[in-house]
């Protein structure tokens, strides 16, 4: 039996190898959303003992054309974020950063700002963001977004 298992796993080793070789070896450069964009945002606070809270809103993100580079936020921004805008740069990493206009890092702030580097996913559709803060690096920020018009 030991034989008969041994004698399938070379073949088997062989296909993995070959359908891996047949792969790019560059990464694609991620596709960059534009237009309106509308779902949830969730603020979550992760505890000294890995319990977490979390807080949410619904907004609309716009996200204007790469060549102009400017983004706002509305909707729910009487809570826990903040309406916001400025202007915006999506890396090939699969990254963005976000300059919002109306943050004051001297100011205390009391709402979340869409300000600073965030990790993205978009298929087209569907607008995904996330970054990590607060002093201990407590804080998750997501931002789960849907198309919702130009």
């Amino acid at each position: 039996m030991k034989f008969k298992f041994t004698y399938l796993l070379l073949p088997l080793v062989a296909i993995i190898a070959m359908s891996c070789g047949a792969k790019k070896s560059s990464n694609p450069t991620p596709t960059i959303p534009d237009g309106n964009y509308s779902g949830q945002f969730r603020l979550i606070h992760v505890h000294d003992d890995n319990t977490s809270d979390t807080t949410k809103a619904n907004i609309t993100v716009y996200i204007s054309p790469v060549s102009t580079g400017t983004y706002a936020v509305t909707g729910d921004t009487t809570t826990i974020h903040a309406g916001s805008k400025g202007n915006f740069v999506f890396y090939s990493n699969g990254t963005v950063q976000f300059a919002d206009k109306t943050y004051s890092a001297t100011a205390t702030v009391t709402k979340t700002h869409l300000n600073g580097l965030y990790a993205y996913a978009f298929d087209g559709n569907i607008f995904r963001m996330v970054a990590y803060g607060g002093t201990a690096n407590n804080l998750v920020l997501q931002y789960d977004l849907a198309k919702s018009g130009n």
